[in-house]
């Protein structure tokens, strides 16, 4: 599992998967001169990656949606059938709605455009590490209006529970939300393991996309 309070004296371990050569490298340069990231490799093809990821332990995969002959979507559901444990931020000039609804269903735990700022991603990746799920709220929205499932009358939640799904919609990490409820990180921990569990889903990214979907009306 990754670490999700990274120590002081150890770098969040990065490996970016881009079959732009000139954005590659550019990354690679920007994230080299950042003290808390370490890019342990990086590639432009996915056959590549899935070899070096075998001999290789990463924190954040930071994964192009086209990778020239297939997308984001067939790569992610490869590294879950290895059971990669690392988080995955899709980088993209542009995707469809309907695959960022399937990559958030696959578990990913964020979506950055290209055309936002290198600074804007330094903090992206650091925040995906600490293990908030970084959503656009375009994307969001556009789940929202999207979503025709029928509004299901059970399970039904405590108002910490959905206390705590709005703050995950917000993005905030564990210790923010225990720090807003007043209550302790693991009784935070504790509620969300019960809302997986109740809601059959595994990831924090799953867990939103559910609860937008489903249940957006009990939030």
């Amino acid at each position: 599992m990754p670490n999700t309070s990274h120590a002081a004296d150890r770098r969040i371990r990065l490996c970016v998967i881009d079959d732009h050569a000139l954005f590659r490298e550019g990354l690679i340069r920007l994230l080299a001169g950042d003290p808390r990231f370490e890019v342990v490799f990086h590639t432009g093809t996915p056959v590549e990656a899935m070899e070096l990821l075998s001999h290789h332990t990463v924190d954040v995969l930071i994964l192009d949606y086209d990778l020239g002959g297939q997308t984001a979507v067939s790569f992610v559901e490869q590294l879950k059938a290895y059971s990669f444990a690392g988080r995955i931020l899709i980088v993209t000039a542009g995707l469809p709605d309907s695959d960022a609804v399937e990559l958030i269903r696959l578990g990913i735990s964020g979506i950055f455009h290209k055309q936002d700022s290198p600074e804007d991603l330094q903090t992206s990746i650091h925040q995906v590490a600490l293990g908030r799920v970084l959503i656009d709220q375009k994307y969001l929205q556009n789940l929202v209006t999207a979503s025709s499932a029928p509004e299901e009358p059970s399970p039904r939640f405590t108002e910490r529970e959905r206390s705590i799904l709005r703050f995950l919609l917000q993005g905030l990490a564990n210790k923010e939300i225990a720090t807003h409820l007043r209550v302790s990180e693991s009784a935070v921990k504790s509620s969300l393991q019960l809302l997986f569990n109740k809601l059959g889903v595994r990831t924090r990214s799953q867990l939103v996309l559910i609860a937008i979907e489903k249940y957006r009306n009990q939030i």
